[in-house]
């Protein structure tokens, strides 16, 4: 049955991903976490720490009719699809899209400028969504990018030319996999139906099958680790395939179906091969908390407090993850303050852009990057390696920890505003005789402490030449 995807059903799968529904696939903050114990590892979770800004890449077959990804083909009663439509017919559509996926201006190298005009500095790369579907030349599946229409095309090994590009950008890199895969027999076997996100066979009465599933993780994940250069991060996604030992009132929270059974995959077992691999590799075993969840990944939120322990909050740049028609972009100013927000808290914000089918951006996802790049020119001293400080926020300023006694204030400017001609706080009060400095401006500001209150003067100068800037950041001891 041939399928059309009609702009209604875009917007139905676009909304989904900003809807209640979303539960279902977001995962929320935890205060649960464990510090690594190998230097190694520890070394570069500060090191990632500094960075604070980084790009999550969804792509795949959902960019071909511009949906969200990989999620229509899963049977849970939140998903919305056309009534007319029988299900397995559905699916056959959906992974038949491997036949138009061919992405003819993939251009790696213009996604890493774009990147790095942004100010980020890691990237996290989808090599494989929930769907199966390979974005890497893996050599245990044939639904892969590199076995269809653009399988002669030199650079078929996309994820390998993705973190070339980035890498020669100076990113730290990062592989997202997915833990399920609902393309291969070892998950979701056709001797049965699919009814929800889960391996769809009792793993206790087919061991056999479960151990197959087991083996190709481990090979996929051993491929991804030892053929594709230094890669930093392994950020593995769809929480819900772990041991059932771990699963608490968090993971129960999502509304998804829990069978009575682990989907264990031996995760000691995949970390020690990959960090023989790659020594000091971070893993991101999301909401599997524990040894092997390196730093949290609260998505498309932001915790409601600071937190001293490793944690990124994941947020869309549009309303979907990957590649949908007409999405409603964030503006720059809207991208800066969640930035400032989440770095003030002890955080990095790791920001979701999906390239066309073709495999581009968008005129206007190049242009907010662009301008965000053009704040962090001369404010990202306030952003890139700092840390929280106690008293974190005040109103509309935040605060961050710099080198020595450097503190950083944060101004957030409402949209199309000017900054007030005097910024006041009574936290984080300057020590005695140090000098305030804007960012980006060679002069130091008048202060004067009334009180429990510190004062700040802008000149007027200022306070014009920011207008509808997104924020200021200022800079002195403590």
């Amino acid at each position: 049955m041939k399928y059309k995807i009609t702009l209604s059903a875009v917007l139905i799968f676009s909304l989904i991903v900003n809807s209640g529904f979303a539960q279902n696939t977001i995962h929320p903050t935890s205060s649960l976490y464990q510090y690594p114990k190998e230097p190694e590892v520890r070394q570069k979770l500060e090191n990632w720490r500094d960075l604070k800004f980084g790009m999550i890449i969804h792509w795949g077959l959902y960019a071909v009719p511009g949906i969200i990804e990989s999620w229509s083909i899963c049977n849970e009663d939140w998903i919305t699809r056309d009534s007319m439509s029988r299900y397995d017919d559905y699916k056959k559509w959906y992974w038949g899209l491997s036949k138009d996926f061919n992405p003819t201006k993939f251009d790696p190298e213009s996604w890493a400028k774009a990147a790095k005009s942004a100010g980020m500095k890691y990237l996290v790369f989808t090599t494989k969504h929930h769907d199966g579907f390979n974005m890497f030349d893996t050599k245990y599946s044939d639904f892969k990018i590199s076995n269809g229409p653009f399988a002669n095309n030199p650079r078929a090994d996309v994820a390998k030319y993705v973190f070339d590009a980035f890498r020669k950008e100076n990113f730290m890199i990062g592989a997202y996999f997915s833990k399920p895969d609902w393309h291969t027999q070892y998950y979701w076997w056709d001797r049965y139906a699919t009814p929800d996100r889960n391996v769809n066979y009792d793993i206790r009465k087919n061991p056999w099958r479960w151990n197959k599933y087991k083996e190709f993780t481990y090979n996929q994940i051993n491929e991804l680790t030892s053929n594709y250069g230094s890669v930093d991060i392994l950020w593995l996604d769809g929480g819900w395939v772990r041991p059932l030992n771990t699963v608490n009132d968090e993971v129960r929270s999502w509304g998804a179906p829990i069978p009575p059974f682990s989907q264990e995959i031996d995760m000691p077992k995949i970390a020690t091969m990959a960090r023989k691999n790659q020594p000091g590799l971070l893993i991101v075993d999301r909401t599997v908390h524990g040894p092997y969840e390196n730093y949290r990944t609260p998505e498309q939120t932001i915790p409601k407090t600071k937190s001293d322990t490793p944690w990124e909050s994941c947020i869309t740049l549009g309303g979907a993850w990957g590649y949908v028609p007409n999405d409603n972009f964030k503006t720059a100013s809207k991208v800066i303050h969640t930035l400032i927000e989440v770095v003030a808290k002890g955080g990095s914000l790791l920001l979701g852009v999906g390239p066309t089918a073709e495999g581009t951006f968008l005129d206007a996802q190049v242009e907010r990057l662009n301008e965000i790049g053009k704040w962090l020119d001369k404010n990202g001293e306030a952003i890139y390696g700092t840390r929280a400080t106690d008293h974190f926020n005040e109103n509309d300023i935040y605060f961050t920890k710099g080198k020595g006694n450097n503190l950083y204030a944060l101004v957030k400017i409402n949209e199309g505003s000017a900054p007030s001609t005097s910024i006041s706080w009574t936290k984080n009060i300057p020590k005695s005789g140090s000098k305030i400095t804007l960012l980006g401006e060679d002069i130091s500001l008048k202060w004067e402490k009334k009180g429990e209150k510190v004062l700040v003067y802008l000149p007027k100068e200022i306070t014009e030449k920011y207008h509808s800037s997104p924020a200021l950041a200022l800079r002195f001891e403590k």
